[in-house]
């Protein structure tokens, strides 16, 4: 029997973890997977020795606030898996987190595999040399990212991204507007503030302040806002509460992909969200926020004037980003009502989209396994 330890941080590290050990089961039957991982790796076999939530901590700020605890249970993982005789481990993004547990393990003799490259593209960029210590492979999503490793003599492997392999080239909005029991008539807004209970802190009352603003204009309107936890369901309610509106917002469970399909426009923090709305061809606004000392951190940092994926991608900027002080509500709202009233803007958004695609579509799990597997034989 093979031992992989895998650790997903987030949703969407669970994502591409789940559809990696489908791939690695299609090709071994004699693996056992273990480490840290959410429902959908966990409906594959993982054992989760932590709950994946406990990982999902975004902002310097944030995560100073959980340092302790965080350090506790990394170093209880690495004891586990030493203890255990793992023969490879999978990091799934999650890069402060993993870089260390990858370390330790290599040291030990032990293939460290880091599945995402970070965006040293973006800010960091003297975390490639941090890296180069720390892993044996990387397994890289976009296609620029392959020759930074390169350059640097890291062993990498350009995979693609799972979700253009999962999502059409052209959306069926129709059917998820039926889906959802939407009025073809509607003018279907798309509101994602964020997977993690801190990002929709930050973002709930700004993202129903611009609902009561796009509503005052478009009386059609409805707000479709999914959320993965009963947490930030609480959250967001919380928020509409506060407002004292009565909205056309319909809080999903989930189902994320059906609402950014069934919509005109998606609002989005910025994060793999956005990936998912440029796959489906959505003209989007990128926005977040997050507490002001971690901006000034990361603003230091910064590389490019971008930082959502679809206008990294295009190295362009297709789609606007209000970032933090720019985050407001009437910005928010102006920013939407734009897109909405330029047909000749959204025609060159989609294209621009439908470019993404194609770069991107690799039969990335399939890849990512062999490239693995490598290490294995």
């Amino acid at each position: 029997m093979v031992r992989i330890g895998i650790v997903a941080g987030e949703a969407s590290g669970d994502l591409l973890g789940s559809h990696l050990m489908q791939a690695l089961k299609l090709k071994r039957s004699d693996i056992e997977f273990v480490g840290i991982a959410g429902p959908k790796m966990m409906g594959e076999g993982a054992q989760s020795l932590f709950p994946i939530e406990r990982l999902s901590v975004r902002g310097y700020v944030e995560v100073i606030k959980h340092l302790f605890g965080l350090l506790r249970l990394r170093r209880q993982l690495l004891n586990h898996l030493l203890a255990n005789r793992i023969d490879l481990f999978i990091g799934i993004d999650a890069p402060d987190f993993n870089f260390w547990l990858e370390k330790k393990l290599k040291n030990k003799g032990i293939t460290a595999i880091h599945y995402v490259s970070p965006s040293v593209w973006a800010w960091r960029k003297n975390r490639i040399k941090k890296i180069k210590h720390a892993v044996s492979h990387i397994l890289a999503l976009f296609p620029f990212e392959p020759a930074l490793y390169q350059h640097a003599g890291i062993p990498v492997t350009y995979v693609g991204h799972p979700l253009a392999d999962i999502l059409p080239m052209e959306p069926d909005t129709t059917a998820a507007r039926e889906g959802l029991k939407l009025k073809p008539s509607a003018l279907v807004i798309a509101m994602l503030p964020g997977s993690r209970q801190s990002e929709v802190q930050q973002h709930a009352e700004l993202f129903v302040k611009t609902a009561k603003l796009i509503y005052a204009d478009f009386p059609n309107a409805v707000f479709l806002v999914p959320l993965i936890t009963r947490e930030t369901r609480q959250i967001f309610e919380l928020a509409i509460f506060h407002e004292n509106e009565s909205l056309p917002i319909q809080i999903l469970f989930g189902h994320a992909h059906d609402a950014m399909e069934a919509a005109d426009v998606v609002i989005v923090a910025s994060g793999t969200a956005t990936l998912e709305a440029a796959l489906l061809k959505k003209p989007m606004v990128i926005t977040y926020r997050m507490s002001k000392l971690s901006w000034q951190i990361l603003k230091r940092m910064r590389l490019q004037p971008y930082v959502g994926l679809p206008n990294v991608l295009a190295e362009k900027f297709v789609v606007p980003e209000l970032l933090q002080d720019e985050s407001t509500p009437e910005k928010l709202a102006e920013a939407t009502i734009k897109l909405l009233s330029d047909s000749d803007n959204i025609a060159e958004i989609k294209t621009e989209f439908s470019k993404i695609h194609h770069s991107l579509k690799q039969n990335t799990a399939e890849k990512a396994a062999n490239a693995i597997l490598a290490y294995l034989s």
